[in-house]
């Protein structure tokens, strides 16, 4: 039926066709994000996650300094919030309630926060933040 040479060639490009098939490319990571609300949904903005960084709420973003309202953490993160710039809690801070909170994956209204020393109003309180994986 088929020579030794037909069958060669034929194995050959056979190989040929599996070697040179190559899997798909990865889909490019997309970056995690926060939202920061300055009300309930409303003056929102997306802000790139860069892992263990501290993010001052000056420049671009200064609007929103003592503003949220509201804070959305990506999956796989946690997020501590600090009313003071440069990440730094100090305790309790000048509105009575604690001068930091740490959010986990989800929406959180900041009336609600889970604070150091149990559910704290954390509303406009806000300066600076930080993200970490979990």
């Amino acid at each position: 039926m088929f020579s030794n040479k037909s069958f060669f060639a034929l194995a050959v490009v056979a190989l040929a066709t599996i070697v040179s098939a190559a899997p798909a490319k990865p889909v490019a990571d997309v970056s995690a994000s926060i939202t920061a609300c300055s009300g309930g949904g409303t003056g929102c903005v997306t802000v790139p996650v860069v892992s263990d960084s501290c993010v001052n709420l000056t420049g671009g973003l200064s609007f929103l300094n003592k503003e949220i309202s509201q804070f959305t953490v990506p999956g796989g993160f946690v997020c501590t919030l600090f009313q003071d710039f440069g990440c730094t809690a100090s305790g309790t801070g000048n509105a009575g309630s604690d001068s930091e909170v740490v959010l986990t994956q989800g929406t959180w209204n900041m009336f609600f926060a889970p604070g150091l020393s149990g559910t704290t109003n954390f509303n406009d309180l806000t300066s600076s933040f930080s993200c970490s994986p979990v």
